[in-house]
């Protein structure tokens, strides 16, 4: 569950101070500007990742017919204030060619008219001028974070080795439809359904916040003996 917000406490605050001397301010640049001045298209957004609450209870809901998830509810797996020098700065993820190649690691396109944003540099800064938009580049952000290993970010991974009878979804990566991954908007309004970014236009929230669940597939068969022959996918 990601949840994306544009305010921050006192704990960036202190990290940003004692390791970079900068202050560890929210809102959005786009809200602030001197009288006559352009809109600027830059936003701001702090993102925390954590276990969705109903992990277990889903997981374990109809005994045989579910697998169990590596995923521990409420468990943080991303905090934006314990990650802020690379948060706030984008870095070196700017110098990466993902974040320099126009076109490359984007939400959407630009020649089917719907490019929300750029995955890199995975950092709280978006160049989008509408904020549930914003909020939605900042959660893939996130979710692309936390789906692998080795990033150079303050995270807890939730990768999970696939074995006998247990095959984990692959990380998560945008514009490849639903195969590994899909999106349910849980507030300003709870979605009844779930869908890949981009996906339309939304009602942003007054306050900036938003919250999202990342829903991925798990396969899994029941364990019948002593060794693992094979399996079929129809």
């Amino acid at each position: 569950m990601s949840l994306v917000s544009q305010t921050a406490g006192g704990l960036e605050n202190a990290i940003t101070k004692g390791l970079a001397g900068l202050s560890a301010g929210g809102g959005n640049p786009a809200d602030m500007k001197a009288q006559g001045e352009r809109r600027s298209a830059i936003r701001f957004k702090y993102a925390d990742a954590l276990g969705h609450p109903a992990t277990r209870l889903i997981g374990g809901m109809v005994p045989g017919f579910s697998c169990d998830s590596p995923v521990t509810p409420a468990m943080p797996y991303f905090l934006s204030t314990l990650d802020s020098l690379v948060w706030r700065t984008g870095m070196p993820e700017s110098l990466y060619p993902e974040a320099l190649v126009p076109g490359k690691r984007e939400i959407g396109s630009q020649a089917e008219e719907n490019l929300w944003g750029s995955v890199y540099p995975r950092s709280g800064f978006v160049m989008q001028t509408d904020d549930d938009k914003a909020a939605a580049v900042v959660a893939q952000r996130v979710a692309d974070i936390i789906s692998r290993t080795g990033e150079p970010h303050v995270y807890k991974s939730i990768q999970t080795p696939k074995k006998d009878g247990f095959w984990p979804p692959d990380p998560v990566e945008e514009n490849t439809g639903t195969r590994n991954h899909k999106w349910q908007r849980l507030t300003p309004s709870v979605s009844r359904s779930c869908a890949v970014f981009p996906d339309g236009d939304h009602q942003a929230a007054e306050d900036g916040n938003a919250a999202f669940a990342l829903w991925q597939p798990y396969s899994c068969c029941k364990k019948r003996g002593q060794r693992f022959l094979g399996s079929t996918n129809f």
